[in-house]
């Protein structure tokens, strides 16, 4: 399918670029954006309006090496209790602040790892959740959910709660890999953890599987794959691994000179790809595959999928709220973060105030340059008709920009006076396309491989 010679050409195996859960960019926020501005935005949701909300709970109980999240470890259950009593008083804030009538289109728990509070905390939080804000006509409420850190309890818990969704973090099933990278997991517990989620009704399920990891080989890839299909998730996200080891001290553990080369990184992405599409999934923007009967799949058709920075996503909330250390919200005026270490963040709120402390306020271009971005994330063309008409710029500056990233990217592009798409075998450089429409500094921090 994929062409090297040209790929490596245009560069691919050699840029680091963003993922675009965002537009700008985290390392672009600044502290232009503080509790007050929060606050007020919050007080700008219409009445009656569907908001999203994400709840990060950032603990674990063992780190695994390969992550760069922002998580911290506990053998005990008492900074957990503590942290959930700083969630509760935050959504107190939130509740003192956000008009009437609004409802939650979606809730989704991450981490860290969510399922490692007890049934009576997570019973807690849900019902400090939904004084807030009910869960709204066809809502859905999702968990992450470590196979190694659930039982039936809180399963349970979590039903009686509404959890409509599930999402399991595979990684990779090889023993070998799976020790390289600090996370031992196998196949029995996952399968185990699926079959408790299912008996309780439900059925929507995702799963997270991982290439370019250390030892990875094509057969290895194939073999974890086949195992992740016989237990039928809903949807699959196919992440590359990000070495960043500046960043995140622990990947300091995983030896480098066992990773994969960038073309071989591809070659597992084909791999794990081709038995996604075989088995019936639809592919998703560039890193997820669908059921037929997904969400994501019919949005996708219906040119109605959106990402965020939970990934690829069918909600068309306007709004996405996140509480907790670090979370990030979105609103139609721009973005906030809370303060991301666990200390400051509590701080805050045992203060009474809000932990934002930076965000982005969108300006000049900014909306349309992301629109377009999310664009060739999600469907892989720039519709010009939507942007002429959102955004009110002329066709000759629109095909002007069209041009542009035309002639950087020679024979991978198709331009036309309806829409700017890239060739289906120049899909693996999608995000270094997005990137030529970002008007930011390239420079900062936080980048991956394109590939």
């Amino acid at each position: 399918m994929f062409v090297k010679p040209q790929l490596a050409k245009l560069g691919l195996f050699d840029a680091r670029v963003p993922r675009y859960t965002s537009y700008p960019t985290a390392p672009h926020f600044s502290a232009a954006v503080g509790p007050d501005t929060y606050a007020n935005w919050i007080g700008a949701i219409p009445e009656g309006g569907a908001i999203s909300l994400y709840v990060h709970v950032p603990f674990c109980r063992r780190l695994c090496w390969f992550c760069a999240c922002r998580t911290q470890g506990t053998q005990t259950d008492a900074p957990v209790a503590a942290y959930v009593e700083t969630l509760k008083a935050e959504l107190a804030l939130l509740a003192d602040r956000l008009p009437a009538g609004v409802t939650l289109s979606r809730l989704h728990w991450g981490g860290g790892t969510p399922t490692l509070l007890s049934p009576a905390l997570m019973t807690e939080l849900t019902q400090a959740i939904f004084a807030v804000a009910p869960l709204g006509p066809d809502a859905e409420f999702s968990v992450e959910i470590d196979p190694n850190e659930i039982d039936e309890a809180r399963l349970d818990a979590l039903a009686a709660a509404g959890m409509s969704r599930a999402s399991i973090g595979v990684q990779d099933f090889d023993a070998e890999i799976q020790k390289t990278i600090g996370r031992i997991q196998g196949y029995d517990v996952t399968r185990r953890a699926v079959e408790m989620i299912r008996a309780r009704g439900i059925h929507s399920l995702n799963a997270d599987i991982l290439f370019g990891l250390p030892h990875q080989s094509k057969a290895r890839m194939t073999e974890s794959v086949q195992k992740l299909l016989s237990l039928n998730p809903d949807r699959v996200a196919l992440y590359g691994y990000a070495h960043v080891p500046w960043m995140a001290k622990r990947q300091q553990l995983i030896p480098s000179d066992a990773l994969p080369t960038p073309e071989a990184r591809l070659d597992l992405f084909d791999t794990a790809r081709r038995l996604f599409l075989w088995d019936g999934y639809a592919e998703i923007g560039i890193d997820h595959f669908a059921r037929p009967e997904d969400g994501l799949t019919k949005a996708l058709r219906s040119g109605t999928l959106r990402r965020n920075f939970q990934g690829y996503t069918d909600d068309q909330a306007e709004v996405l709220i996140g509480v907790g250390a670090s979370s990030i919200s979105r609103f139609p005026q721009g973005y906030a973060q809370n303060a991301p270490a666990t200390s400051a963040y509590t701080a805050a709120i045992r203060d009474g105030r809000f932990s934002t402390n930076r965000g982005h306020i969108f300006q000049g271009e900014d909306l349309m340059r992301g629109r377009m971005i999310e664009m060739l994330m999600c469907d892989h063309r720039i519709d010009a008709a939507e942007i002429r008409a959102d955004f009110g710029i002329s066709d000759t500056a629109l095909q002007a920009m069209f041009a542009g990233v035309t002639r950087a990217f020679p024979g991978m592009l198709d331009i036309g006076p309806d829409a700017l798409a890239i060739r289906h075998e120049a899909h693996p450089l999608t995000r270094m396309i997005a990137r030529a429409f970002d008007a930011y500094d390239l420079s900062k921090a936080g980048h991956s491989s394109a590939i």
